[in-house]
This record gives structure tokens, C-alpha cells and sequence, in this order.
């Protein structure tokens, strides 16, 4: 009976600490969404049709109805907010262009729903009536709604508003020896992906499986805008060969000649926007809103290549930011260091926190994969998006793990995305 009572006793404090945890993260969640939108003139909430991108305010309030279906309706049973709530903010079943056309509160309106969908959700942790599915739909929801922020980030980016107050204009590269040139990492057998009883994990990590990693040198530190600029200059843009034929047939369609929020200044330099701001090209800071195509094209021209997932993964195994006193985002993308290469000051850096790293690897599911209770958010994206990995300056610290699986269409460059590079074996 002893026994029993102490197992009751620890699991009792175990629900007591993750509500609390829940709770702090659902506030936090609420604030990043709320002052996206809160600090912007009401011009700016007037956005334009574009494919890559949602309005503003149908956006915000699709983060707080993904949090009300699953863990306020389906979970407890209440009612929402709005009787066709589905209709008008279910991303699944609503077409892209449709949601320009559907009718979203003002931002007032969106303001009240957003915060009544808070505080009954922080109602039920603080009265203890979430279960354990209950509480893994909500931290779910809150890292949907993390996933929504980011996406609201680089919107303001891609409309050229201001920059949000949390913005870290920092994400270099440390100059010097210290970050530059290859780390040899000698491969292994790599346990890759989620292990059954993790804390927390998205269906696609499913399951942790044995994969062989040859030996391969890979880059100290992303690309920077320095090293872009250089491809720019040479005409990387121009030269064919260095473009697989998707990406020719891509770039001809958009008729692209250099990044995206990128142009020529009247000196003959390169800038480059940063939300409303022009600046110069900087040598060391690392390079942002890149596609996969583009990643492609600047490793060939270098003779390198971009690395796969796996081999990714293999080289910040053991660095997991979860676990580190550091929150980059607090104070700046910090130079956080991976442990291949044995000395931290010889491995792998800035895996974490400046920019998502695209990867050769092409989306796809693990053997033993299992679909989640949200079933489109993986599966209909398997076999046409590239795999990315790391987490941006403008990613939330709980939304990063080694194991995390972000993924794009090659596509996209509005996204925080960068690349890192590997040596070529047949170099």
C-alpha cells in the first residue's frame, strides 16, 4: 500500500509540474501571437494576395482555433467561439486563396477570441481536468502556435512592415579561424529520430531507427551573406550548369538573378532588406531566405554539396538545446557549439538558433512511422518537400531539437533558411 501511495504521490506531482509548465507556455504562445499584430497600423493589416503567405488576422485566429478544436472541444467538450468556426479557420479543409475572402473579425474581434480561447484553456490546467492526451494536445497546440509566430515573422519580412519588437538583427557567424573551414567527423551508426517515450515528439520523428553514416567533412558554420554574394558576382544566377533542371525551369519562371530581398545599390554594392530596412551585405552574418534550389546551386558552384538529414543530425548529436541555460532568442543567436570534432571549440557551430538548415534529403516517413491525431501535418507533405534542420533566429526555444524535422517546398526562400555545406568525396 506504501507503494502504491508513493507511485501516486511521484505521478501526482509529475501532472502538478507539466500543468505548470503548460501554463507558462500557453501564456507565452498567446503573447508572441497577440504583439505580432498589436504593434502593426491598420493599413498593415491589410495584406495582399500572395501563395506563400496568409492575411494577418486569419492567421492569428487560425493558431487559436487549432488550440480551441483539440484541446477546448474535443478534449473537454465546450462549445466554440463561433458556430462555424470550422468554415472559417480549419487550414485543412479552407483553399489558400479562399481565406482572403472569409469573414475574419476585426483586430479587436480577433483580439477578444484569441484571449477567451487562453484563459479557458489556462481554466482547465489550473483546475487539473486534462488528462494526458489533454495535456499532449495542448502542447501541441502551443507548438502550432509557435510554428504560426514564426510564420508571422517572416510575413512581416515579405510585406516589408516593420520589425517585430523581438527582433534579434544579429544572426552572424563569428569571424575568424575559429568558424571557418570543415569539421571531420569520422560517421557511425546513428540512432535517428524519436525514441518511444520521449517527452514530446511529431509524428514524422517516428520512430528512432539505425542508419549508417560514412565519414564526411562538414562546414564549422553556415553560409554567409558574404560567401552569397560572392556566387551573385560570378554569375551563379546566370550559369546553367550549376542548376538542376527543376530549378532552371524555376528560375526562369520567376526570373530570378539574385536572393530574394536582395538589389543592387547605386554604388554597385549588394543589400539586402531586413523587414523595412535596407542594409549592406555583411561578410559573417549568415545567410537568410534561401531556397532549396538556391542552397543547391551555391554548394555545386563551391564544389560541395549540402549534407543529408542524417548526417545533419549526426553532427549535432548530443547538443540539444532543451537542455542548455541559453534561450538565443533572449539575447541574440548565440555560437552554440556541436560536439563532433571532440573539443567544442573545434565542432560544428551555430547548429542552433541563427537559421533552418536545408539538407539534401527529400521528406519522407520513417520505417514505423505512425500518423498522428493531426494526420495532414506530415503525411500529405512526404516525397515533394526537402527536409530543413536547426531552427531560426525567430524560432521558439521549445520548438528545437536534434531530432526536429522542419520541411519546405524547394521553392520557398521567405522562410528563415540558410545552408551549411559538406565536402564532396569525389573532390
Amino acid at each position: 500500500a506504501r507503494v502504491d501511495s508513493a507511485t501516486e504521490s511521484h505521478e501526482h506531482a509529475r501532472m502538478a509540474a507539466l500543468q505548470t509548465e503548460l501554463d507558462a507556455q500557453v501564456k507565452d504562445a498567446h503573447g508572441r501571437l497577440v504583439a505580432l499584430v498589436t504593434d502593426l497600423g491598420e493599413g498593415d493589416l491589410d495584406v495582399p494576395y500572395l501563395p506563400t503567405i496568409n492575411p494577418l488576422l486569419w492567421e492569428v485566429c487560425h493558431a487559436a482555433y487549432f488550440q480551441e478544436l483539440w484541446v477546448l472541444r474535443r478534449t473537454a467538450g465546450e462549445a466554440p467561439w463561433w458556430e462555424d468556426a470550422d468554415e472559417r479557420f480549419d487550414s485543412i479543409t479552407i483553399q489558400h486563396e479562399e481565406r482572403w475572402r472569409l469573414p475574419v473579425p476585426d483586430r479587436s474581434g480577433v483580439l477578444d477570441y484569441v484571449a477567451d480561447v487562453r484563459d479557458r484553456t489556462l481554466r482547465l490546467l489550473r483546475d487539473g481536468v486534462l488528462d494526458e492526451q489533454g495535456l499532449y494536445l495542448t502542447r501541441y497546440s502551443v507548438l502550432h502556435e509557435d510554428m504560426h509566430t514564426e510564420a508571422l515573422t517572416y510575413t512581416r519580412q515579405a510585406l516589408g512592415l516593420d520589425a517585430p519588437a523581438f527582433d534579434i538583427d544579429r544572426a552572424t557567424c563569428e569571424a575568424g579561424d575559429a568558424a571557418s573551414g570543415d569539421v571531420e567527423i569520422a560517421g557511425g551508426t546513428l540512432r535517428m529520430g524519436a525514441e518511444p517515450g520521449c517527452t514530446f515528439c511529431f509524428d514524422n520523428e517516428k520512430w528512432a531507427h539505425d542508419v549508417e553514416v560514412a565519414p564526411f567533412a562538414m562546414a564549422r558554420s553556415a553560409v554567409t551573406e558574404g560567401e552569397f554574394a560572392a556566387f551573385v558576382e560570378d554569375g551563379g544566377y546566370e550559369r546553367d550548369e550549376l542548376w538542376c533542371p527543376d530549378a532552371r525551369r524555376w528560375l526562369r519562371a520567376i526570373g530570378g538573378r539574385m536572393p530574394v530581398y536582395w538589389r543592387r545599390a547605386q554604388g554597385g554594392g549588394l543589400e539586402v532588406r531586413h523587414f523595412r530596412d535596407w542594409r549592406s551585405v555583411e561578410e559573417n552574418r549568415a545567410m537568410c531566405h534561401v531556397s532549396w534550389y538556391e542552397a543547391d546551386a551555391v554548394a555545386r558552384w563551391a564544389g560541395r554539396r549540402l549534407p543529408t538529414e542524417a548526417e545533419w543530425e549526426f553532427a549535432c548529436a548530443g547538443s540539444d538545446p532543451r537542455r542548455s541555460n541559453l534561450d538565443w532568442r533572449g539575447g541574440g543567436p548565440v555560437d552554440v557549439r556541436a560536439c563532433p570534432g571532440g573539443d567544442s571549440d573545434h565542432g560544428c557551430r551555430q547548429m542552433f538558433g541563427n537559421v533552418w538548415e536545408w539538407t539534401s534529403t527529400t521528406f519522407a516517413p520513417y520505417p514505423g512511422f505512425e500518423r498522428d491525431m493531426y494526420e495532414d501535418y506530415s503525411e500529405t507533405s512526404f516525397h515533394t518537400r526537402k527536409v530543413l534542420r536547426g531552427g531560426g533566429w525567430a524560432t521558439r526555444s521549445r520548438m528545437v531539437w536534434p531530432t526536429l524535422r522542419n520541411f519546405f517546398q524547394p521553392t520557398r526562400r521567405d522562410v528563415f533558411a540558410g545552408l551549411r555545406t559538406c565536402a564532396r568525396s569525389d573532390a
